[in-house]
């Protein structure tokens, strides 16, 4: 059984390096991919990495090199 797969609050602070009052934040509004039960919050690990790879950042329109 692989036990990684589901992430507390503290486990994806610390594994996306980032604070826990912005994290919940995010899985409040939505914006993070989340499950609530009962009172904690649940991130699954492979949603969180689309998650984040779909945050980078485009380059604008015709700013790319030939």
């Amino acid at each position: 059984m692989d036990y990684t797969k589901w992430l507390t609050l503290e486990e994806l602070a610390a594994y996306l390096k980032i604070g826990r009052t912005k994290l919940y934040r995010l899985a409040q509004t939505g914006e993070l991919p989340a499950a609530k039960i009962g009172h904690q919050w649940r991130f699954d690990r492979a949603e969180i990495d689309q998650w984040m790879r779909r945050q980078r950042p485009t380059a604008p329109a015709g700013s790319r090199k030939a």
